[in-house]
């Protein structure tokens, strides 16, 4: 039967919200298929708000992916601000789609992408208006599936209670297998109800469905094992792993937003994970290998991205974009064929041993020559060593010299704190560092209008990373370092007006900490967040720490478990994780052999350029590093 849009109902309570325009679609791009002939239908949300969430190119990707299947529907959904939220609720609207506000109660499966763990309330929030349970074992087969996905599906525990499965790694080829099961199991006429379709979801060995799963706890509050509690069901998941990125060029069509958003551009993702071996990076460690695009899909997709959508900025994406084999014949060849356009190149934050001038050149010549990013991470040699963020301090001065010498007049400088045997000389550094930055740029540019923004952001320790043992720093303790940091930078009167200094406090990155490191025992922590009002835990102006705590206390009261054990807690070598059911291809032995040589201050090598350190995921995946140089060029879009 046909699902009649809710647009008719919401179109008149949109006067009474702020920025309406993100609720009513339309969007260039979107698309928006007959209902009667879908078999399958997917609701795929991003948990957080339209601006934030349309830019998200995994969503975009699985979005084009999907509806260029026959008999395949996607459409998308965000999250409602409270101030729509209470009108829904009032009027009684579910959650809906922005392509066609379809109520997403209606779908046969709603994707859930989570880039981070403070959506998860979001999350719930979504699924109360939509009228679909929250415990997952209250749902039947006139509820949608509901499926996480993104990197903090690499430890789905703490939200086990409220999605049906969880994925991990890419998503490409995994959605279209899981389309195909429902498809078939729907033709069959949904035998054995919802239990059955998620048996044969989980049976593939690619998709956990967390209630197919036993935890049992020891007394002191550890994990002694997880089993599985069906036949057929394996005791460990994969990650998925798509190869061959030229296979795969996505978004072909991006959507082109109505409202504005914290990216305004096309981006290209030019090559998929990360063998660098920063130890603080779950992204470098669950994305590996490393897998390249070729200059000429980038160049291919760079032409109708911007063709279909008018973007006049294209990003190259990914972890270490400057890393690429060929980035340089790929900026140069791409500023070559847009030069006298309004079409610009970007990259995200390089690395200082990865950047060149005459890169920056090339990615700068059409458009305005703004700020360059750098990442050292760590204030001292020592605590680079710790991380494994290979760049010496004399490397940073050399490359900021090159970028102020040539024009450049801002660089900021990316660090973090809370870092694994950190100490407050560790965070002085930085002022230090920040100052000799400044003192060069002077020296070489000749001017004293050079400035240096220094933004800091707290370590939260990651599933699936060497760190993953680590007690996480204490808020209190961070916040007390960056206002020693902050009065360093201040009291300089020969620096502190050239400095900018930005930094997240510490109350927010413990709760991430909770969320990323936690088991199922969490989730009585997340739903007591989100029934005394929580949501946008992302945004500092609705996220309350203190109602975490106390959630916490009380949702936890009566366990051997409470916040800091989850957090500040270091974790034993043997001690059962509750992410070790689910294998993202990295072998544990190596994480901890990795761990103690960071404790051991002893760098590692990046595997693209030295021989292979037995991380494990090639031999356990199947997979392989795909890197060029492919010795092609990219021809002029058409002769002069």
């Amino acid at each position: 039967m046909s699902v009649e849009s809710l647009f008719p109902r919401l179109e008149p309570l949109l006067s009474r919200v702020g920025k309406p325009i993100q609720y009513v679609g339309g969007e260039l791009n979107a698309v928006v298929k007959p209902w009667d002939e879908a078999q399958v239908r997917w609701a795929l949300m991003y948990p957080d708000a339209y601006e934030v969430g349309v830019p998200n190119q995994g969503v975009q990707i699985l979005y084009e992916v999907l509806n260029e299947r026959e008999g395949v529907l996607a459409e998308r959904t965000y999250s409602v601000w409270p101030d729509l939220e209470a009108l829904m609720r009032e009027h009684r609207i579910g959650q809906f789609t922005v392509d066609s506000h379809r109520p997403v109660a209606a779908f046969d499966l709603l994707g859930v992408s989570f880039a981070t763990e403070l959506g998860y309330t979001n999350m719930l929030t979504a699924l109360d208006l939509a009228g679909i349970p929250l415990d997952a074992v209250d749902r039947n087969e006139t509820h949608p599936v509901v499926v996480a996905g993104g990197h903090a599906a690499f430890n789905p525990e703490p939200i086990a209670d409220f999605v049906d499965a969880a994925v991990l790694g890419d998503g490409e080829e995994v959605v279209l297998a899981i389309t195909e099961v429902v498809r078939e199991w729907k033709a069959e006429g949904c035998p054995g109800g919802r239990d059955e379709l998620l048996l044969r979801l989980a049976s593939s060995g690619g998709v956990y469905v967390p209630k197919f799963y036993d935890v049992e706890y020891r007394p002191d509050g550890t994990i002694d094992r997880v089993t599985p509690n069906r036949p057929g069901v394996p005791p460990r998941v994969h990650k998925h792993t798509v190869m061959d990125l030229d296979q795969w060029p996505y978004p072909k069509k991006p959507l082109v937003p109505l409202a504005e958003t914290v990216h305004e551009r096309y981006s290209v993702e030019i090559f998929r994970g990360c063998t660098r071996g920063c130890r603080f990076c779950q992204a470098g460690m669950i994305t590996r290998p490393v897998r390249e695009r070729s200059i000429t899909t980038i160049g291919d997709m760079v032409k109708t991205g911007v063709e279909n959508s008018g973007f006049e900025e294209v990003g190259l994406l990914s972890l270490s974009s400057a890393d690429h084999s060929e980035i340089g014949e790929v900026a140069k060849d791409l500023a070559d064929r847009y030069e006298g356009t309004n079409t610009s190149l970007s990259l995200p934050s390089t690395r200082v041993d990865a950047f060149n001038v005459t890169l920056a050149n090339e990615l700068s010549r059409n458009g305005r020559r703004s700020g360059l990013t750098f990442a050292p991470e760590g204030g001292t040699e020592r605590m680079r060593k710790v991380i494994n963020k290979m760049v010496s301090e004399d490397d940073l001065i050399q490359t900021v010299a090159t970028a102020y010498g040539n024009g450049w007049r801002q660089v900021k400088l990316y660090f973090m704190c809370g870092l694994p045997t950190e100490t407050d000389d560790d965070v002085l550094a930085i002022a230090d560092l920040a100052k000799r930055v400044i003192a060069k740029g002077r020296e070489v540019s000749g001017r004293r209008d050079i400035r240096c923004t220094v933004s800091i952001g707290g370590f939260v320790p990651k599933p699936h990373t060497p760190f993953q043992w680590a007690a996480q720093c204490d808020h209190e303790v961070v916040d007390a370092r960056l206002r020693k940091l902050r009065d360093a930078i201040r009291s300089d009167r020969a620096y502190n007006k050239a400095i900018g200094l930005r930094y997240h406090e510490g109350k927010p990155s413990m709760v991430e900490g909770l969320l990323s490191r936690g088991d199922r025992r969490v989730g009585r922590v997340v739903r007591a967040v989100w029934e005394e009002g929580g949501r946008f835990d992302g945004w500092s102006e609705h996220f309350s720490y203190e109602q975490w705590t106390e959630c916490a206390r009380r949702a936890l009261a009566g366990e051997p478990v409470d916040l800091a054990w989850y957090t500040t807690r270091e974790r034993e070598r043997d001690e059962v994780l509750p992410w070790d059911h689910l294998d993202s291809g990295l072998d544990r032995e190596w994480l901890w052999e990795d761990w103690q040589d960071a404790l051991d201050e002893i760098e590692v090598d990046d595997c693209r350029w030295t021989p292979c350190f037995d991380c494990g995921v090639c031999p356990q995946m199947g997979t392989e590093i795909q890197t060029g140089p492919t010795g092609q060029r990219l021809l002029p879009l058409s002769v002069v």
